[in-house]
């Protein structure tokens, strides 16, 4: 089974996200809005895709204070987890914002809230995870 690592400040999103994924994606779902913990779960390989909060307002690494556009970048530099996909979650959804997000960020995608269809927003996600041959 797939593992999706949610990477949210707001609890009450963290658990939407949680209950579509798992119950419309049949996903399985980790939660954290730790920087050291979503940089040693990426590294450790327990995840298949990253849903990024672009916007933490209490995340800090290394006594900074970072967004989800630094820790992305932070992860699509280490080539340990370059290739894992990460798609940013924002509220801050305003016109040529996706595209300076992406770029920025170097995120493999963009899903905008609230999240208003269910099975787009799954389907964005399944889209993006690894297709492994079994």
């Amino acid at each position: 089974m797939k593992t999706v690592l949610i990477v949210e400040d707001d609890l009450i999103n963290a658990r939407v996200f949680s209950k579509i994924l798992t119950k419309r994606g049949g996903l399985q779902v980790k939660h954290t809005e730790n920087v050291e913990e979503v940089i040693k779960i990426a590294q450790s390989g327990e995840v298949d895709i990253i849903l990024m909060d672009v916007s933490l307002s209490r995340s800090v690494y290394q006594g900074k204070s970072v967004d989800g556009i630094k820790i992305t970048q932070m992860l699509k530099s280490d080539p340990q987890t370059a290739i894992l996909p990460i798609i940013l979650v924002t509220a801050h959804a305003m016109e040529g914002d996706r595209e300076n997000f992406l770029k920025q960020s170097g995120a493999d995608g963009y899903i905008s809230k609230p999240i208003v269809d269910h099975q787009q927003f799954v389907d964005q996600i399944l889209a993006l995870l690894p297709q492994q041959n079994n």
